[in-house]
């Protein structure tokens, strides 16, 4: 397969991708304003290179919009070389200010002025909704603003009517996820990286002096971050702008904190967000806090209050790959607007990139606001969106424990069980399930090593505050085995019959998939198994059948990115150094492919992909090109199944072979560091909230059941659970089945190798991106399908 083109397509398809999409003739200006955020230079880097790649012209606009009113050199046209090593770069390098300027027209008439002089008539602005909504007058506005410009002798008659129109396009990167109609911004993960890191130091302290922490987070208006970190480690109480606690919480909560304390619990944790209302508009502050825990409870109390820690750092993988979807897309988007094209925001939607109405989701923004200022706080929680909602629920849900005479017995046992190998984020998962099942009244039953654990008995009831703290620690507690059911069929049945288990959720990868499958064929012979089962996914090669993601994975991919940041740097260094590095994964592709986007790779190889030595010797030429410019290193990802022959000791060896004299090689083999550490919070998240859903599931089911005496049979009582696009859905396993490649034990179609182009774009390469997704303007809407969002 030739670097020219994609599998199956002729070079004809590559000339029609650059008709279809021509930025000939085009100027794009670039932006960003108002907070910076981590994952702004990777949206920025991604649309200069898609610009050029389209052949546009791309200006830098350095200082926001008052280097667009400033102009001079503040507007300069920018090179592929320009946005080389900024991608793991926290901030913006075109700088950001805050600008009084441009909110007068005259001030907009000089930034018109400048703009026309370079005939940009193309935005893309990165910044929160005040940037965004300024962008958007200015559009409005523009055609007024040449003709006045025209008046003034300032331009002639022809340059008014070739700009006539400014076309824009806005991403948003704010860290506090504060805008509605995306379900994450550039920023919000990398902030609760931070938040977390800082967390999981301050556990470890409390623990040893009993202490109680207050720790403040940022959030003025939008409580995102206080609750998802909260959701993240645990703690035993949040306040947020957006849902004050009721009157007379000062005693609920003291009361909780010496429950937890009677618990054996050696400390607390309260998350405050900056903007911390009280039912009547009046700030808590996190001293307030510290003051009444000391006062009533007199327990030695700190507040740590986090600041700008959050908005510093290097980019998570998250923000990268994400910033990296959207400024693609958003030059797209620029290059397939008209005249009447309304201004539009790129954003993501479950797993999709989506085009919406800027105004739409400005407008929703300020009523969240609004809500807010009139006390409507019901009102609030749902306009900022379902998963902000669903992330509330599920937070009361497994943090405050009911005292057990509140709680309706339910008579059922489910048992929770890992399979396959450990990945990051598991321990969450368990922790959600048997807090969720608890507080709906079952028995929950943890299963030791994996189906041989269960074949042996290895299985004990596990309480509340068994699984206090387990959020933040890595690999399984419970321990795992690959060890298939099949051989201990018989015994496993027994087992089921000895504690009445009346539903099963296992966690875990493709082995818990198979193990699924031997599951519901065995049902015919042993009746203890018909009863409801669900897998949720977690593995670091994501690639279950029936999700887009998996438990584990994201964790996983940090690791190589942080990896690849090093080895980047070591390569600068030396200069002329190419890095061949060896991913996991399995047969799956999506760890190198993806750690190729989030790190600035040159090359991934992939198994999905074939490859052959006319391509080798294609990325040798592309790598002997690149060490002519001022970019001399080169990262090149092998994921660790991707060809039989083709070993990262043979690329490695034909590199150095084929580079003497212009570049020399080194390789390094990441191996079972991708499987540990403490789970990032994009996996505590997903782990606990996906749980928590097949929990709710588990209970349907047996509900539905009561009183019947029905066995489960159907194919729809065992199913896995995952994210498709934009939703989650329970699938049958059996209906999984065709779309399996078990041989190689990949799903046989993955949505990320739609990117794959993206990552050969941003390295130069010649390739064809299908658009065909994109391209249509939604409405924000609020749909009924279960929502994805993280």
């Amino acid at each position: 397969m030739d670097h020219d083109e994609v599998p199956s397509t002729p070079r004809a398809n590559f000339r029609k991708f650059l008709e279809h999409l021509s930025g000939v003739g085009k100027a794009i200006g670039v932006l960003t304003s108002g907070g910076d955020a981590q994952g702004m230079n990777a949206a920025v880097r991604a649309v200069v290179r898609m610009g050029i790649y389209a052949g546009a012209k791309v200006y830098f606009i350095y200082e926001g919009y008052q280097g667009m009113v400033d102009g001079g050199s503040n507007i300069v046209e920018a090179d592929w070389e320009s946005v080389s090593s900024i991608l793991q770069v926290g901030g913006t390098i075109i700088g950001s200010a805050r600008c009084t300027a441009f909110r007068s027209r005259e001030g907009r008439l000089k930034a018109a002025h400048n703009l026309v002089q370079r005939g940009i008539t193309n935005l893309c602005v990165i910044g929160g909704d005040g940037s965004l909504t300024g962008a958007n007058i200015f559009r409005e506005e523009w055609s007024g603003l040449l003709e006045e410009l025209a008046q003034n002798g300032k331009i002639n008659k022809e340059e008014v009517k070739k700009h006539g129109y400014l076309n824009v396009v806005g991403m948003v990167g704010s860290i506090d996820n504060d805008f509605c109609g995306t379900d994450m911004t550039i920023g919000t993960d990398s902030a609760l990286h931070r938040i977390i890191e800082v967390v999981d130091a301050i556990m470890t302290t409390a623990q040893s002096h009993q202490r109680t922490f207050v720790l403040e987070v940022m959030g003025r208006h939008c409580g995102y971050l206080a609750l998802v970190s909260a959701l993240a480690c645990g703690a035993d109480w949040v306040f947020l702008p957006e849902s004050p606690p009721e009157d007379g919480w000062q005693e609920t909560m003291c009361t909780k904190l010496s429950e937890n304390r009677a618990r054996k619990k050696r400390l607390n944790i309260i998350i405050v967000a900056e903007g911390a209302i009280d039912t009547q508009n009046k700030p808590i502050t996190s001293e307030q806090i510290k003051d009444l825990v000391v006062t009533r409870l007199g327990y030695d109390t700190r507040v740590t209050i986090l600041g700008h820690v959050q908005r510093g750092g290097t980019p998570s993988a998250f923000d990268r790959i994400l910033a990296s979807r959207m400024g693609v897309e958003a030059v797209v988007a620029l290059l397939q607007a008209t005249p009447e094209t309304p201004a539009c925001v790129v954003s993501l939607s479950g797993n999709q990139a989506v085009r919406l109405p800027l105004m739409e989701c400005v407008q929703m923004t300020q009523d969240v606001q609004k809500a807010m200022d009139e006390r409507k706080f019901k009102d609030a929680v749902k306009l900022r969106g379902r998963s902000f909602e669903g992330n509330l629920n599920t937070y009361k849900r497994l943090s405050i424990m009911m005292p057990g005479s509140e709680i309706l017995k339910s008579g059922f046992n489910v048992a929770v069980i890992n399979v396959g190998a450990p990945a990051a984020g598991m321990n969450a998962a368990v922790r959600s399930a048997v807090r969720f099942g608890i507080s709906e009244g079952h028995k929950m039953y943890a299963v030791y090593d994996g189906f041989e654990g269960f074949a042996k008995g290895q299985i004990k009831e596990i309480g509340w505050s068994d699984v206090g703290g387990w959020t933040g620690q890595g690999g399984s507690i419970l321990g795992t085995k690959r060890t298939l059911p099949m051989k201990y069929l018989e015994e496993i049945a027994a087992q089921m019959r000895t504690h009445s288990i009346s539903a099963l959720l296992i966690i875990g990868g493709f082995e818990a998939y198979l193990g699924l499958l031997e599951l519901s064929a065995a049902r015919g012979k042993h009746e203890e198994l018909c009863v409801p089962m669900v897998m949720v996914p977690a593995t670091v090669s994501n690639n279950v059948p029936g999700s887009d993601f998996s438990i584990g994975a994201d964790t996983a991919l940090n690791t190589i990115t942080d990896t690849c940041d090093r080895i980047k740097q070591s390569a600068s260094g030396t200069k002329r150094r190419v890095f061949i590095i060896e991913t996991m994964g399995g047969y799956c592709g999506y760890l190198a492919n993806m750690g190729g986007l989030a790190a600035g790779a040159d090359a991934a190889y992939i198994f999905e992909e074939p490859f052959d030595i006319r391509d080798l010797q294609a990325n040798v030429e592309h790598l002997t090109e690149k060490m002519k410019t001022t970019i001399q290193r080169g990262l090149v990802l092998r994921n660790e199944s991707c060809s039989e022959n083709y070993t990262t000791d043979f690329i490695y060896q034909l590199y150095s072979e084929e580079g003497k004299g212009v570049f020399d090689c080194r390789k390094n083999v990441l191996g079972h560091m991708q499987q540990g550490g403490a789970p990032s919070p994009f996996d505590r998240n997903f782990g606990t909230k996906i749980s928590a859903r097949a929990m709710q599931w588990i209970t349907m089911k047996l509900k539905e059941a009561q009183g019947k005496g029905k066995r489960f049979i159907t194919d729809d009582s065992i199913c896995v659970l995952g994210i498709c696009k934009r939703n989650l859905v329970f699938q049958p396993v059996a209906e999984l089945k065709k779309e399996t490649d078990f041989e190689h034990r990949i799903p046989k179609e993955q949505w990320w190798l739609k990117l794959r182009p993206l990552m050969k774009i941003l390295a130069k390469y010649k390739a064809s991106l299908d658009v065909s997704e994109s391209g249509q303007l939604e409405h924000v809407h609020r749909g009924h399908e279960e929502p994805a969002a993280i």
